[in-house]
């Protein structure tokens, strides 16, 4: 059985995240009422050949805000799974830290709207949009 990481216990600070927060170096600062901030330490192993980031990073790092930001609104007896996700770039990302901001701005009994925006030295590099299912818990 794979072990699953309860993301409500990792904003509280009582358990540690999930593998692929610390893989892509993903760290949440703050989640809240539908609201997340972090910030993502961008290493040279996410280059591409051209030498920037790799769009499906920033995306990854986009959606592991949003996780945090649908999950500060749910029960323990809840989840969630994407439905879709949009990224709209608006420059490269390089190595650095980044800023990522996730908001819920519309949050249903089955399906929720989130979106978060990506920041590298004051600017705005990706937007990110996201529908989310919103169920139980398997089990539960």
């Amino acid at each position: 059985m794979v072990k699953t990481v309860n993301l409500h216990e990792v904003i509280r600070g009582e358990s540690a995240p999930p593998a692929c927060d610390t893989s892509l170096g993903v760290e949440v600062k703050e989640a809240k009422d539908g609201f997340a901030k972090g910030v993502w330490t961008v290493g040279s192993h996410l280059l591409n050949g051209n030498g920037v980031i790799m769009g499906g990073f920033v995306t990854a790092a986009a959606d592991i805000m949003m996780a945090y930001a649908i999950s500060s609104l749910l029960t323990e007896e809840q989840t969630f799974a994407s439905i879709n996700l949009q990224t709209t770039f608006h420059r490269p990302t390089f190595i650095g830290e980044v800023e990522v901001e996730a908001q819920v701005g519309k949050f249903g009994r089955t399906v929720s709207y989130v979106t978060a925006e990506l920041k590298q030295n004051g600017k705005t590099v990706a937007s990110v949009t996201s529908s989310m299912m919103v169920t139980k818990k398997q089990g539960q």
